[in-house]
């Protein structure tokens, strides 16, 4: 399984470094996971900003890509991801992808991943939303794009921050067929009794 992670300028670079390291662990698990990033001219800045360390360019043997360089395997859909996941997906990458364009390598995967029919999931983060930003989440929708806004779920017991950010994560990851059992599913057996 090939998989792009796409990182943009969006706030919640946690939700990306999160999920590196637990792709990092399905890839020691799983020889046939093969992950690339790529980020946005603005990721860095954020990452610093949130997290209060320098993005790193490489994670666990895993390729950071320039946004530049079209040389990459996933800038052609005769070598098309799998799947391509931004998180966190900023409103203008959310506007390129809905509109097509963008002359960067983070368009271009998403651009390779809609026309290939591979997934596309958007973890889009914004509030409040304009009518501008949810025209463009239709129209990516109808695209081929999946909307996946960075809303934690609360029905697992969630008790840290850490467990809310792993809500969303693992939840991009099903969609792109990355099932982890990371977090408690509805209808779990665990599940607290008090739990509809």
């Amino acid at each position: 399984m090939r998989l792009v992670l796409g990182v943009t300028g969006a706030s919640g670079a946690l939700y990306a470094r999160r999920a590196l390291e637990l792709l990092a662990v399905q890839a020691r698990a799983r020889p046939d996971l093969r992950v690339d990033w790529v980020c946005s001219s603005t990721a860095p800045q954020v990452w610093q900003h949130e997290l209060g360390a320098a993005m790193p360019t490489t994670w666990e043997g895993f390729r950071r890509w320039d946004r530049t360089d079209f040389g990459a395997p996933f800038a052609s859909g005769s070598s098309a991801p799998d799947a391509v996941i931004l998180m966190p997906c900023s409103m203008s990458a959310l506007a390129r992808v809905a509109h097509g364009g963008g002359d960067d390598l983070l368009a271009r995967a998403c651009e390779v991943a809609l026309k290939e029919r591979r997934r596309l999931i958007l973890v889009v983060r914004e509030t409040p939303l304009s009518l501008v930003h949810l025209r463009n989440m239709v129209a990516a929708t109808e695209a081929g794009a999946v909307i996946l806004p960075a809303i934690p779920s609360f029905y697992g017991s969630v008790r840290t921050l850490e467990d809310a950010i792993d809500t969303v994560v693992v939840r991009a990851l099903d969609r792109a067929g990355l099932e982890l059992p990371l977090v408690r599913r509805w209808g779990d057996a665990d599940r607290p009794a008090d739990a509809p």
